[in-house]
């Protein structure tokens, strides 16, 4: 029996048979199902809304779009840098909640109302992520939300323990 242990061992020690078992590993860990959880904990929880604030798969969360509101549900008043400022707070509330932050954030898209506004959100949008910046998409929306200026997505990743 002895015998037979070592000569496993010595297989194993064959970089062709490392690696077979390195990869079959991989595959039967990607392969195991992952189930989603909805996560509706913010203050927007009780206002009805048809969707959840966030969704996490594994190590992955999925921020639903963030429109520049308060508590209440009220629109910030004063246009696209106060919208702004408002939707980045909401981000890190939504964030905090499920033991992220802000350096989490691994990729955002931007939706304008006016794509001259570009500008104006940069500016905010630069105080509260730091270099390396999430990757991140932008486009021109019509119609968002309540009347905003802006909707914003996320993902965050949660770091490997």
């Amino acid at each position: 029996m002895h015998a037979t242990f070592r000569n496993i061992r010595e297989e194993v020690r064959e970089p062709t048979m490392r690696r077979l078992i390195l990869v079959a590993a991989s595959i039967l860990l990607l392969s195991a199902p992952v189930a989603a959880q909805r996560l509706d904990m913010g203050p927007g929880a009780s206002l009805g809304y048809p969707f959840s604030e966030a969704a996490r798969v594994g190590d992955l969360l999925f921020l639903s779009g963030q429109v520049g509101t308060d508590d209440k549900g009220e629109l910030a008043p004063g246009g696209m840098v106060p919208e702004a400022h408002q939707i980045m707070q909401n981000i890190e509330g939504v964030l905090q909640r499920q033991g992220l932050s802000m350096k989490d954030v691994v990729k955002c898209t931007i939706f304008l109302a006016d794509v001259a506004e570009w500008a104006d959100f940069n500016k905010v949008y630069v105080t509260y992520f730091e270099k390396p910046y999430p990757a991140r998409s932008a486009l021109g929306a019509n119609g968002l939300a309540l009347g905003a200026r802006l909707e914003v997505e996320c993902m965050a990743a949660y770091p490997n323990s």
